[in-house]
C-alpha cells in the first residue's frame, strides 16, 4: 500500500479532476478513489487515471487556448484550469524535417520540438498536470526527484503558482540544469548518488512529511497524464491523423506509454481514424535496460547502473519499462540504443540539418532514428515523427568538445582566404 500523507483541509471540490473518475491499476484493474495514491492496494501495481470522457469534439479542442489546456477535457484537471497560475506549456511546433529526412533517407519526417516549452523541455507538460492535482489536494510543498529537466519545470511552476518547492537531483547533474533549477528555488538539494538513489529518498520523504506532493511519486498518476498532450498535439498538427511511426526517448518509459495512450484515446473518441502505427523507443547504451530486454526477447527489466552522457535518460530501473516493451512489440516497433559518441553525432546532425539544438536525450532519439533506418527496423517510406524533448543549452558539456571554431585567424582578408572557407 502506498504511503500517502497529503492532508486535505476540505473535501475535494466538485470537478477537481475533470472527467477523471478513478485511479485504475494497470495490472489487475482494481479501482481506487481519486487522490494521492500511486500503488494498487490489491496487487501493488501502478495506478493510472481512468476517465468518463463523454463527448469530445475536434471543434471543442480547436476552440481552446494554444497550450495543453485545449485538451483539458482529456486530462485530470478542472474545467477552470486556465484561471490557476501555471506556466501554460504545450502546443509546440511540429517541424517538417526535410533536410534531416534527406540525410537519413526517409521520405516523410517530422520533428516534434518540445524545446520551446517554458523551461525548455517536455517536463513542463507533466508538471502542469501534477501542479493542478497538488493544488486540488491541498499540498503545502511541491517537490520532485529529477535528472534535471523535471527539477527545472517543478521549480518554475512552483514559483509561478506561489507554492514552496523542493527539488532533489544527483550531485553530478549537468551544471546548466542545476543553475536552471536554483534560479527558481532556494531549495535545490544535491544528493550523493544516481537518480535511482534520489528517487528512493523522495519516496521515503513522501511517506514521512505531511503535505508534500512529489510530482513523480505520490501524485504520479496525475503527473504522467501530461505526456499524453504530446500525442494529442502531434495528431492535431498532422490534420487529425496518426503518424505511421514515432520514435520516443525512454527514461522511465512514461512518455512513450502515455503518447500511445493518447493515440488510443483519440481513436476511441472518433477524433482520428483507427489505423496501425509503430512505436519505437530510444535509449543510450550506457543506460539501456529496456533495449537490452527487448533484444533478448524477455519481459523482465534488469536494473543497471547508469553510465552515459544522456543523464536525462539515466534511469537504471525504469518504472514503465515493461509497458514500453509491450507497446513496442504489439505495434511492431522496437527499442534500440546508441553509444555516447552516436548521441553527440545525433545532436550535431539535428542542429546542422534543421537548426534545432537538442540536448542529449534528443541526440539519442535522432541517433536511434538513424540506426533504425540503417538496420531496416524502421520503414523509410512511411511517415515518421521523432520527439525532441529538450534544449541543447542544458547539456553543453556533452557537446562542447566536439564542436568549435573551424579556424582562428588574424583580422585580415588574406588570413580568411587562407582558410578555404570563402566562396
Amino acid at each position: 500500500m502506498s504511503a500517502v500523507v497529503i492532508e486535505k483541509s476540505t473535501t475535494l471540490r466538485e470537478g477537481a479532476f475533470g472527467n477523471a473518475k478513478a485511479l485504475s491499476c494497470r495490472e489487475c484493474g482494481h479501482h481506487v478513489e481519486l487522490g494521492p495514491h500511486y500503488a494498487c492496494p490489491e496487487c501493488f501495481g501502478p495506478l493510472e487515471i481512468a476517465y468518463d470522457f463523454g463527448t469530445v469534439t475536434r471543434e471543442q479542442i480547436e476552440a481552446g487556448p494554444r497550450n495543453i489546456w485545449r485538451y483539458k477535457a482529456l486530462l485530470p484537471v478542472p474545467d477552470d484550469i486556465e484561471t490557476s497560475p501555471n506556466t501554460e506549456p504545450g502546443f509546440t511546433r511540429l517541424l517538417k524535417a526535410d533536410n534531416l529526412a534527406a540525410e537519413l533517407g526517409i521520405a516523410n519526417l517530422w520533428v516534434k520540438d518540445d524545446s520551446t516549452n517554458p523551461t525548455n523541455s517536455f517536463k513542463d507538460r507533466v508538471v502542469a498536470c501534477a501542479l493542478s492535482a497538488a493544488r486540488e489536494l491541498g499540498a503545502k510543498v511541491f517537490a520532485c526527484p529529477s535528472t534535471g529537466n523535471l527539477a527545472n519545470a517543478v521549480a518554475a511552476a512552483g514559483a509561478r503558482a506561489g507554492i514552496k518547492t523542493v527539488v532533489f537531483i544527483p550531485r553530478n547533474l549537468e551544471q546548466p540544469k542545476q543553475v536552471n533549477s536554483a534560479v527558481f528555488t532556494e531549495s535545490l538539494v544535491a544528493v550523493n548518488g544516481n537518480y535511482d538513489d534520489v528517487n528512493k529518498l523522495a519516496s521515503e520523504i513522501a511517506g514521512e512529511e505531511d503535505g508534500w506532493a512529489f510530482v513523480n511519486v505520490n501524485v504520479r498518476p496525475f503527473y504522467a497524464e501530461g505526456s499524453k498532450t504530446l500525442g494529442y498535439e502531434i495528431a492535431e498538427q498532422l490534420g487529425w491523423r496518426l503518424p505511421d511511426q514515432i520514435v520516443i526517448p525512454v527514461a522511465s518509459g512514461s512518455q512513450l506509454t502515455k503518447v500511445h495512450k493518447a493515440f488510443q484515446e483519440l481513436i476511441r473518441l472518433g477524433l482520428v481514424e483507427d489505423r496501425p502505427y509503430k512505436v519505437f523507443g530510444a535509449q543510450a547504451e550506457g543506460c539501456s535496460p529496456v533495449s537490452v530486454a527487448y533484444k533478448a526477447g524477455v519481459d523482465a527489466i534488469r536494473p543497471v547502473k547508469p553510465d552515459t552522457i544522456a543523464k536525462s535518460l539515466a534511469i537504471g530501473n525504469p518504472a514503465d519499462g515493461i509497458y514500453v516493451l509491450d507497446i513496442c512489440r504489439q505495434t511492431g516497433g522496437a527499442v534500440e540504443d546508441v553509444t555516447d559518441d552516436q548521441v553527440r553525432e545525433g545532436i550535431v546532425l539535428l542542429a546542422r540539418t534543421e537548426g534545432i539544438f537538442t540536448e542529449t536525450a534528443g541526440g539519442t532519439t535522432i541517433a536511434v532514428l538513424r540506426k533504425l533506418v540503417e538496420t531496416g527496423q524502421l520503414d523509410p517510406d512511411l511517415e515518421t515523427v521523432a520527439i525532441n524533448t529538450g534544449h541543447g543549452l542544458k547539456t553543453l558539456d556533452a557537446i562542447s568538445g566536439s564542436v568549435g571554431p573551424a579556424a582562428t585567424i588574424d583580422p585580415t582578408y588574406a588570413a580568411f582566404a587562407a582558410t578555404g572557407l570563402g566562396g
